[in-house]
């Protein structure tokens, strides 16, 4: 899905092309991502003989489209997820309903208001996610991208997410 996957990319970049905007990101989608999970954990199916969080259960076909998109930036992905599932595992087993519903309203609100201050005020335009909302999927892989950019990784992926030249025509 190699290309597949950088075609969509070079589609969301469009839309995500101020350094701040990317930090806000990151940001958001670490609380909303950690916030999705948190009342999931509290529920527990018998899966093969063990007991599995829903959380997990419900995650995992996005894991595998991730991996299946691009196996290394997948793999990063479920590193991060299974540290995010921790945190809400712990943050479910320690608080009580009320606290952890509080938590998770939060996690939600900040991560959504992240995402909304990224677009709004530093991009300048609408969340690509109004036009394409196959982008919903592509954040948590854009995000990945720029850390493995960041880190001297991925020099194919750093063309299509390079910022525009301060002299360009953009969009915005």
């Amino acid at each position: 899905m190699g290309g597949y996957f950088q075609r969509q990319l070079a589609v969301y970049v469009e839309y995500h092309r101020d350094p701040r905007n990317t930090a806000m990101h990151v940001i958001g989608i670490l609380l909303l991502f950690t916030g999705a999970v948190l009342p999931l954990t509290l529920v527990h199916v018998p899966l093969f003989g063990i007991e599995v969080s829903l959380a997990v259960i419900l995650a995992l076909p996005v894991l595998v489209y991730w991996l299946l998109l691009d196996t290394a930036l997948g793999i990063g992905i479920l590193a991060v997820s299974v540290v995010l599932f921790s945190i809400a595992t712990t943050i479910s087993s320690q608080a009580s309903t009320a606290l952890m519903w509080a938590i998770f309203a939060v996690l939600v609100g900040l991560g959504v208001a992240a995402q909304t201050i990224g677009h709004k005020v530093f991009e300048g335009r609408e969340a690509s996610l109004f036009t394409f909302p196959s982008h919903l999927l592509l954040g948590p892989m854009f995000v990945m991208a720029k850390l493995f950019i960041a880190l001297g990784f991925r020099r194919d992926l750093a063309a299509i997410l390079a910022p525009l030249p301060t002299n360009s025509l953009s969009t915005r």
